[in-house]
């Protein structure tokens, strides 16, 4: 894909395919004969959506950076190098029927599942138009089976343990997933949540996104322990997958998804990745200083985007076609972008919006979803 000198991190300007790397790349998933299965069902139009969805999460946070540039926005909280952890774990979902719980970080996983790409812009514009009528920037839409993010992380499994019991008792095959930071497996909501998970048997998959750093702090610092053998602390079972290889993360979460639809109850995936930036666009020389620069070599070599073009490349797909949808996904998140800007003169934030919405009586909100 293009690279941005003004917005990529600097190991992703000159960024080549190391044939070492792409070999393991291909070797991680034919290793495995349950994940080979999985990934050699999957069509060819699909491996292409895949791909365009990755653009579309990194171009997504590339022009949030700009428009922090350009002084539209303070700041963007990004998930550059992390996209294949998104992309990989809803590609295995049926984004008709089951529901996830993104972090922020997780954005992608809100156009994958339905939303436009235009909401999640206008979020951070905060116009009255956007998807929580410009109160917050956590977007999400029940309607699409986006339960937006929640700011207190942790919280978030919880939650979908909850909605993960709504759906056993309305006797549903529908699966709930959410992501936990390596960070936020500290928390005592997610230790509840994950324990009611268990105790109750519920179809809920866990995505332990582990990028290794929780704000700013080393996940060696912050005590977050062997996440290897973290699920075995409930009694469940675990998929350990490279989340910058997108395939090896989408065949790890089918088999959790497969377990869950087949009422074998809540299920762990553990993504072994990096930020490769800071917690927020205003800290990206704290996140530099942080850990070594050889670290950020190491993953830097390990673009979860690039290593999956190799892979498209080596498997038949011409450079044309990679390019084709390329401009496609340059055209969408531009358009995009330009929507939310024209809405932000159209639909400017206004103070009523703080309260629209609101009643005495709280309003019940419908979990049930049926494919479009």
């Amino acid at each position: 894909m293009k690279r941005y000198a003004a917005f990529d991190p600097p190991e992703y300007l000159e960024w080549q395919a190391e044939p070492e790397l792409v070999a393991q790349y291909i070797e991680r998933i034919a290793s495995q004969p349950d994940r080979a299965s999985r990934v050699e069902g999957i069509e060819p139009g699909e491996l292409l959506e895949i791909y365009r969805n990755l653009l579309l999460t990194r171009l997504h946070d590339i022009a949030l950076k700009r428009w922090v540039r350009q002084g539209v926005i303070s700041k963007a909280w990004l998930g550059t190098g992390e996209e294949a952890v998104t992309v990989g774990t809803v590609s295995a979902l049926d984004s008709d029927w089951d529901m996830v719980c993104p972090m922020i970080r997780n954005a992608g996983a809100c156009f994958m599942m339905g939303m436009p790409m235009a909401d999640l812009f206008k979020a951070y514009l905060a116009t009255t138009d956007s998807p929580s009528g410009g109160r917050d920037l956590h977007a999400g839409d029940l309607s699409q089976g986006v339960l937006q993010p929640i700011s207190h992380m942790g919280t978030n499994v919880a939650v979908m343990s909850g909605i993960a019991l709504y759906f056993r008792n309305q006797r549903e095959t529908h699966v709930a997933l959410t992501w936990i930071g390596d960070g936020a497996t500290k928390t005592a909501a997610c230790h509840e949540g994950m324990n009611f998970a268990a105790v109750q048997n519920l179809p809920v998959v866990f995505v332990i996104q582990n990028n290794q750093v929780a704000l700013g702090t080393r996940a060696d610092q912050h005590g977050a322990g062997d996440l290897r053998e973290w699920a075995r602390m409930y009694g469940l079972p675990s998929w350990i997958c490279d989340g910058n290889n997108v395939l090896d993360v989408y065949a790890a979460t089918r088999l959790a998804v497969e377990r869950c639809r087949g009422r074998s109850g809540p299920a762990v995936v553990l993504a072994e990745t990096f930020r490769m930036g800071g917690h927020a666009t205003h800290d990206e020389r704290e996140a530099r200083e942080t850990f070594d620069a050889d670290l950020f070599e190491h993953w830097g070599k390990r673009d979860p985007v690039g290593l999956y073009e190799a892979y498209l490349l080596k498997h038949g797909f011409t450079a044309e076609k990679l390019l084709e949808i390329e401009e496609g996904a340059i055209a969408l998140v531009d358009a995009a972008a330009e929507e939310a800007l024209a809405a932000r003169e159209n639909h400017p934030r206004a103070e009523k919006a703080l309260f629209d919405g609101i009643s005495a009586g709280g309003t019940l909100l419908s979990l049930e979803r049926r494919p479009v």
